[in-house]
């Protein structure tokens, strides 16, 4: 007797349903169903028990094949409300039965074969598959369905929204994304009139509340290409972020509506472009990415600088890589280690009096304020210790993410 005929005919001395037993070979043959694999081995042996009458006698699944129809029902009942057109499905599954199969499996020998929570998965999908007119999606599904089979439960849970553009910030009293109170953490107290935050707006406030309206989502969150200073200026081709929307209803959506009524309730404080779908992948490569930045700063000198000075700087810090410590604005908030970061380019624009314009690209993560300062000597070389005057910065604008000739990217 072969050994896959010796394995059936040791399964076959215990009550299983066809389902069970054609699960022992589900990697022997494909186009059937386990159902249909275990009737052929049922017919192939001649003294082979029937199937059990009633399936809730199978010693393995008790019948849980009986209910896959309810199941389904469940899953397409607790997706009412929602758009979406992938799914993905699993169960939760009684531990006596998964591990009354793998006893099953040791004690003849089966290897090629199928759990049951796999084919309760696949066989529910297929039913909901076909109720919903949608595709199982096992990568990036927008639904999943968790079947809690002991308790006849579905746990539903939406995959964001993620939605790409670029903004520009033309306040210099808001920041990049909403600032717990450091007194509360948000619950509210005197310090911030109860409100819970630092601030009373932010870039993120104009821009995902709209979002999740739109959605009919339940919570926003903000994804940025690195962030400004809250009284820095983005301008230029604008900063690259992505809204996250949790728990979305909706997710067909007029992105140039919700970008046209982002910018007229904004009143002036930001401005955004180009609104489309996103991902998630997407999202993280936004806030792992290390674009070069281009900044206009403003600086004001203790004396008017001579010629030979200001061509000094250029030669100095132009092309050249410097030493940055964690700034002492920021160091209660971060670690204090040392960064090296390459200043690409640094120009002159203008001069007027004891006031200069300097246009400077940098590596992404450079402290442009610090570069210019020095920050008590944390910052090596800067602009005031090349020049031999102190300055100070009177203003900071981002005008540019990235290289030039990729200003298009995202």
């Amino acid at each position: 007797m072969s050994e896959r005929l010796q394995i059936a005919s040791q399964a076959l001395q215990r009550p299983l349903c066809n389902h069970c037993l054609g699960r022992l070979f589900a990697k022997v043959t494909s186009g059937l169903t386990n159902e249909q694999r275990g009737l052929l081995v049922r017919i192939s042996l001649t003294d082979a028990a029937p199937e059990p009458s009633d399936p809730t006698r199978c010693s393995i699944c008790k019948g849980i094949f009986l209910e896959i129809e309810k199941f389904a029902d469940l899953c397409v009942r607790s997706g009412e409300g929602y758009e979406f057109t992938t799914f993905l499905l699993g169960t939760k599954v009684d531990v006596d039965l998964l591990e009354a199969e793998e006893q099953l499996w040791a004690d003849i020998g089966a290897e090629e074969v199928e759990s049951l929570k796999s084919e309760l998965n696949r066989e529910i999908g297929k039913i909901v598959e076909s109720r919903l007119a949608i595709t199982a999606d096992f990568s990036n599904p927008e639904m999943v369905f968790l079947v809690d089979t002991r308790f006849d439960r579905v746990v539903r849970s939406v995959t964001p929204l993620f939605i790409y553009g670029r903004y520009r910030k033309f306040s210099r009293e808001i920041p990049q994304t909403r600032w717990p109170c450091r007194e509360c953490r948000g619950k509210g107290c005197p310090r911030c009139a109860g409100k819970g935050r630092m601030y009373e707006t932010s870039v993120q406030d104009q821009i995902g509340p709209i979002a999740m309206r739109h959605a009919e989502g339940e919570e926003d969150f903000f994804h940025g290409m690195g962030r400004e200073d809250i009284d820095a200026c983005m301008l230029g081709n604008g900063r690259p972020f992505v809204t996250e929307v949790r728990n979305p209803k909706r997710r067909t959506l007029d992105l140039s509506a919700i970008e046209s009524e982002i910018n007229s309730s904004a009143k002036g404080l930001i401005e955004i472009e180009g609104l489309r779908s996103s991902s998630r992948s997407e999202m993280r490569a936004i806030k792992e990415s290390a674009h070069p930045k281009t900044y206009r700063v403003r600086v004001r000198f203790q004396h008017v600088l001579d010629d030979r000075k200001l061509k000094d700087i250029v030669r100095v810090l132009a092309e050249n890589p410097i030493s940055q410590q964690t700034p002492t604005r920021v160091s209660h908030r971060r670690a204090d280690l040392e960064r090296l970061r390459t200043v690409r380019r640094i120009e002159i624009e203008s001069v007027e009096g004891q006031e200069v314009v300097f246009v400077v690209e940098a590596d992404s993560g450079t402290y442009i304020k610090e570069l210019m300062h020095g920050d008590q000597g944390r910052t090596n070389p800067n602009v005031a210790d090349v020049a031999g005057i102190p300055c100070e910065v009177l203003q900071l604008d981002v005008i540019r993410i990235g290289d030039k000739e990729a200003e298009g990217h995202g």
